[in-house]
């Protein structure tokens, strides 16, 4: 009985060694991973490796998300278009090619085709939060800000909202978002300022409202 038990202790020690060996091994391979450029990355996933998928989607999914749900104004479109953006980098047809431009402006290509179908079937009604905030007031004034903003966004031509999202919402550089759609840092300067004017002024009322309202 001592001599089976010393065997079971032995094997459990050698089982909680071959988990911290594995542990430790995935680690090492994820910073490997981590140090690797996006097509890198993709090139491995293509070959099934799961891990470099893991880290593609670690990397970029956040920003296609924010993007998706400004062009969008819903959170719930956002996820889906984010989480759609990925399924089709997987599957047989993605139709990625190094040789026109970086990953990640491709996955900001799909995204942008993603919301121009959601657009054209219709906006998306957010569904609204039913938690209590502690501040009601201001989450309410908060709130009413965003919608303001997200219609007046709403009747951008898409050129522009593009800039806006990408250059105040994303605060990317003006030649990260010459890079992302593929055109002239001149462009993008061109669009951002006639997007911030048509904002000025679509928004403009919202700001009288709030003044008259404190006073």
């Amino acid at each position: 009985m001592a001599a089976r038990g010393r065997l079971i202790h032995r094997a459990g020690m050698n089982y909680a060694t071959s988990r911290e060996l594995f542990e430790f091994e995935r680690q090492c391979r994820v910073s490997a991973l981590k140090e690797l450029s996006d097509e890198e990355l993709y090139r491995l996933m293509r070959k099934g490796n799961q891990l470099a998928f893991a880290q593609l989607y670690e990397r970029r999914q956040p920003a296609i998300y924010r993007y998706a749900l400004h062009m969008s104004g819903s959170r719930a479109a956002g996820e889906e278009i984010a989480n759609e953006v990925f399924v089709r980098l997987m599957g047989p047809s993605a139709g990625f090619d190094e040789r026109r431009g970086s990953l990640e402006a491709y996955l900001f290509g799909v995204a942008r085709n993603l919301v121009q179908v959601l657009r054209r079937k219709g906006r998306v009604e957010e569904q609204q939060d039913q938690a209590i905030e502690h501040d009601l007031v201001g989450d309410l004034i908060k709130k009413d800000m965003v919608a303001a903003l997200y219609a007046a966004m709403d009747a951008l031509p898409e050129r522009y909202r593009d800039v806006v999202v990408l250059c105040e919402l994303e605060e990317r550089s003006y030649a990260e978002a010459a890079r992302l759609l593929a055109c002239p840092v001149g462009t993008i300067r061109s669009r951002l300022h006639r997007a911030r004017l048509f904002l000025a002024a679509r928004l403009k009322p919202v700001g009288s409202v709030s003044e008259v309202t404190a006073r």
